[in-house]
């Protein structure tokens, strides 16, 4: 059932599941609360409450916000675990993952840990031997015609290109949901504005994280041209010890979409491993 939630003069939609230590989703830009569809139930089996959350702009939360940066989708994940009693181990997804980092140093009190899933959480550059990664090359042109154009085809042609290979179960439906979202008014202008946000605000602030973080990037991703090499500099630039990198062979830029059942293996591992020695 979905509830809401009234922060920063708008609402977040949210769903909540399961009982015991609470666990909390964030999607990335362009998506729902939706893309955790096959996450949701095993994390709830092994006794997890689990809330997923639609950012601002998103799904059934309202649109017209002010600002679509990290910091401010921080304060909305913020506010959400405090009104359902936190503190939560936090998953962010691309852009949430960013605003994940920055929840954690904002307020380690309520973060026990986070998961970063192909996370835009360090200020982005481009070398000109990136261009010569085929799939990087496509995704970028995909990504920048969305967002100049607000185009909804050249975005559900990027989703595409970001689910290499395998497709996860009820694709077309999934597809049809993304798209017949960004075409209620203001939800375009809700991924245009996210687009556009720098994640320096996030980078910034991954030095001040206290709690253990699990980054998870897929081989195959478009969005960079060398994965490893950017998820091993999140985990570099956390404190000594706090971080691990761990890559999915075959996924894109939707690890928790394309292969579910090997994200929440990880993460199960990571909150009885790494979090319980917290």
């Amino acid at each position: 059932m979905t509830e809401y939630l009234a922060v920063d003069g708008g609402t977040i939609a949210y769903e909540v599941a399961g009982s015991g230590p609470l666990i909390v989703l964030a999607h990335g830009m362009g998506d729902s609360r939706a893309a955790y569809g096959a996450v949701i139930p095993p994390l709830v089996a092994a006794g997890y409450r689990v809330a997923a959350i639609d950012l601002r702009g998103c799904g059934e939360s309202s649109v017209g916000w002010s600002a679509w940066s990290r910091t401010a989708i921080a304060g909305d994940l913020l506010a959400v675990i405090r009104h359902l009693g936190g503190p939560a181990v936090l998953v962010g997804h691309s852009i949430s993952g960013g605003a994940a980092t920055i929840a954690a140093a904002q307020e380690p009190s309520l973060i026990d840990a986070v998961v970063e899933l192909a996370p835009f959480t360090r200020k982005q550059s481009i070398r000109l031997g990136d261009l010569r990664v085929k799939r990087f090359r496509q995704g970028m042109l995909r990504l920048l015609g969305a967002g100049v154009f607000g185009s909804v085809p050249l975005w559900r042609s990027y989703f595409d290109l970001a689910h290499p290979g395998v497709k996860p179960a009820g694709w077309a439906e999934r597809l049809g949901r993304v798209d017949s979202l960004l075409r209620e008014p203001g939800r375009m202008k809700a991924m245009q504005g996210m687009g556009r946000s720098a994640p320096a605000d996030a980078g910034a602030q991954l030095a001040g994280v206290r709690c253990p973080v699990l980054v998870v990037m897929g081989t195959l991703d478009p969005d960079w041209a060398d994965p490893h090499a950017e998820g091993s500099a999140i985990v570099e630039a956390l404190p000594a010890g706090l971080g691990r990198l761990e890559m999915i062979e075959g996924a894109g830029h939707y690890p928790h979409d394309q292969f579910p059942d090997q994200v929440v293996s990880l993460m199960l591992s990571f909150l009885r491993s790494d979090v319980a020695r917290a």
